[in-house]
């Protein structure tokens, strides 16, 4: 069972350290279950200025703050982990380091990175994205209809705006039920 001693020693190493530090991977199910243990004490009404219970909730309390910090401090070593990872790599140390959420967080974020450096690269070589959705304001209501790749789309209703496909667009247009708001 974890302790107040357990989460203080932990968020303290890991504010003086540059490297995420290892925690075992149950420390968050058992940190639930300490914080839920303090809870049910805190929260009986027996005797609510006995000095046991105004313990329990100020450890309570401390143990939740420094949770937090912990979490936090964590995210931005991760963060940092992401750029040094998407210049040079990562060190396996750190990565054996993270609990299994923060490897899922990692790996989302060097997703993104990666997507971003190819519309950044794909921008530099004269490849500008095409932009395949225009934003468009209902000049009346519309009933529900059928859209090109054959999903259903509406009802909209007057003064409604919505991000439509250029094909779409052009559509409503002619029709004269939408005007152009921008493109997006």
């Amino acid at each position: 069972m974890i302790t107040y001693n357990d989460v203080y020693e932990a968020a303290r190493k890991e504010r003086y350290s540059e490297q995420l530090q290892k925690i075992s991977n149950s420390f968050i199910v058992e940190l639930a279950k300490y914080l839920k243990e303090k809870k049910e004490i805190a929260s009986k009404e027996d005797d609510a200025f006995s000095d046991v219970i105004i313990k329990t909730k100020k450890q309570l309390e401390n143990a939740v703050t420094l949770f937090k910090e912990l979490m936090l401090r964590r995210r931005k070593k991760i963060l940092n982990l992401v750029l040094i990872a998407a210049e040079t790599g990562i060190s396996k140390q750190d990565f054996d380091n993270m609990l299994s959420f923060e490897k899922s967080l990692f790996e989302d974020l060097m997703k993104c990175v990666d997507i971003s450096d190819k519309k950044l690269n794909e921008v530099l070589n004269g490849k500008e994205e095409t932009k395949k959705n225009e934003l468009v304001i209902f000049k009346e209501n519309v009933e529900e209809f059928v859209g090109l790749d054959g999903e259903k789309m509406g009802p909209y209703d007057k003064g409604e705006i919505v991000n439509l496909s250029k094909e779409i667009t052009k559509i409503l247009i002619e029709d004269g039920k939408v005007e152009m708001v921008g493109e997006e």
